[in-house]
């Protein structure tokens, strides 16, 4: 059985296998194979971090070492150990192993797998572990077609996601797995792995060294991605020996890799994340930050349309009338990412960041109207009083509609004493503006104008018609 997407670990035909030998094709790297591949930890001991999941008894170390097993859900970050753990278990397992990815795999793979195991489980066989890899591109189909095997065990499943399950693996499937969280390596996780390659005979073997600062410089490209430091530091001893280097300098690891690593997707948490830092760097006037996060979404691909709508939309919500220009900028640098678009829009889009960020602070427009829309929602919207009502029909003046109307701009000041809210709301404070920016003289002014229009004194209102 090899149908597309699906490669199954079982051994050829003939004697019964020793314990782990079915998974011989998954976990024994082709001496050519990628430096990353060659080093994967043959056992639990050399497994560097997620030291929270192999407690004894944990879930994990019960999964590796082939006790009573649970079905599992593997998520973090690339690069963190998630397909090491599978070829841990399956090197150690005396279960029957197959893998599916789902870049490849389809529902019929899916049910191909279990129709197996089923079949191997009723003649006396070993129960199967189904290993899928990047689980979170299986569509909803094709994970229902797991949950009834998963119930009744006919396969414990093992999955692997960097995206969070809970968005991306439908309720039913993550309620009957234990979800193991995968941390980030740190970079002394990374550091030691990095060093462990250099020497070790399936690595490097020794045969080049790495300068303090070249470490430090793959160390710092990894952010917490284990494959990435070993791809580079790969590339950087090729690098070295092709020049006739016993030693990996600074500058034949900057040569060898220039870019550092970016994780973000876009449909996923560190989009999320990322975005939640860039507004609270902004509302925080941390401009620096803000500008920060802004290129990580620019390198990563985000949309920049979409951070112009975050923007226009943080313009009014965390600025509002303490600058009044602020929304204008971010409609302005919205307006030049579809009039002019990416490369040269990260311009405009850097120009509104940091007017934003520098910004005086306001969210009174914000608590303004939410909490308009909270009395409307209790019930707090009585009648239009009638002086306010539509006149222009006929009938309307025979209702008694308009009549009694005030044009404010027959008062000289532009603003007279008129009852404007309905009865329920009436003396309602809404807009209460800060003292920060241009917030500071409409706060006096609001006053004003509420004095007068109420009748709650005579006091003089200067305003300027607009």
């Amino acid at each position: 059985m090899d149908p597309d997407g699906l490669f199954t670990l079982e051994p050829p035909p003939g004697p019964a296998p020793e314990r782990g030998a079915g998974a011989a094709a998954m976990t024994v790297p082709a001496p050519d194979a990628p430096l990353a591949v060659r080093m994967r930890p043959r056992d639990l001991d050399e497994l560097v971090g997620q030291g929270h999941l192999l407690a004894p008894g944990a879930p994990l170390r019960r999964l590796v070492a082939g006790g009573t097993l649970t079905s599992v859900i593997l998520w973090g970050p690339p690069g963190t150990g998630k397909t090491t753990i599978a070829h841990l278990v399956a090197s150690s397992s005396d279960r029957r192993f197959a893998a599916l990815s789902a870049l490849s795999a389809g529902v019929k793979d899916v049910r191909a797998v279990i129709d197996e195991a089923r079949r191997v489980r009723r003649t006396g066989g070993r129960a199967t572990i189904l290993f899928i890899d990047e689980v979170h591109r299986f569509s909803k189909t094709q994970q229902d077609s797991l949950l009834a095997a998963v119930e009744d065990g006919t396969v414990t499943l093992l999955a692997a996601t960097t995206e969070n399950p809970y968005f991306s693996i439908i309720s039913p499937l993550l309620s009957r797995c234990v979800l193991l969280t995968i941390k980030p390596l740190t970079d002394d996780d990374v550091r030691a792995l990095v060093r462990r390659a250099l020497d070790d005979p399936r690595g490097l073997g020794g045969a080049v060294t790495l300068a303090p600062e070249a470490e430090d410089h793959l160390v710092r490209l990894a952010g917490g991605d284990v494959r990435k430091a070993l791809t580079a530091l790969e590339a950087a001893g090729a690098g070295a020996q092709a020049a006739g280097r016993a030693e990996v300098d600074l500058a034949i690891a900057e040569a060898a890799v220039d870019t550092a690593a970016l994780r973000y997707d876009r449909d996923g948490d560190a989009h999320y994340d990322i975005v939640s830092a860039f507004i609270k760097s902004m509302r925080g006037s941390d401009v620096d930050a803000a500008v920060h996060y802004l290129a990580r979404m620019i390198v990563a691909g985000e949309d920049p349309r979409f951070i112009a709508r975050r923007m226009v939309i943080f313009a009014s919500e965390d600025v509002g009338l303490a600058d009044p220009t602020a929304l204008l900028a971010a409609n302005a640098a919205a307006q030049a990412v579809e009039y002019v678009g990416l490369p040269e829009a990260r311009i405009n889009l850097a120009q509104a960041v940091i007017h934003l960020a520098t910004a005086p602070k306001s969210n009174a427009v914000i608590l303004a109207v939410d909490e308009a829309m909270a009395d409307v929602r209790a019930g707090r919207a009585g009648p239009v009083p009638t002086h306010l009502r539509d006149a222009h029909y006929a009938g309307a003046r025979g209702l008694g509609h308009g009549a009694g109307y005030r044009y404010p701009h027959d008062d000289p000041r532009g603003v007279l004493t008129q009852r404007y809210a309905p009865d329920d709301v009436a003396g309602r404070e809404y807009y209460r503006p800060t003292g920060h920016g241009a917030e500071r003289a409409l706060r006096e002014r609001v006053t004003r104008l509420r004095t007068v229009v109420r009748g709650e004194g005579d006091q003089d209102v200067r305003e300027e018609r607009r």
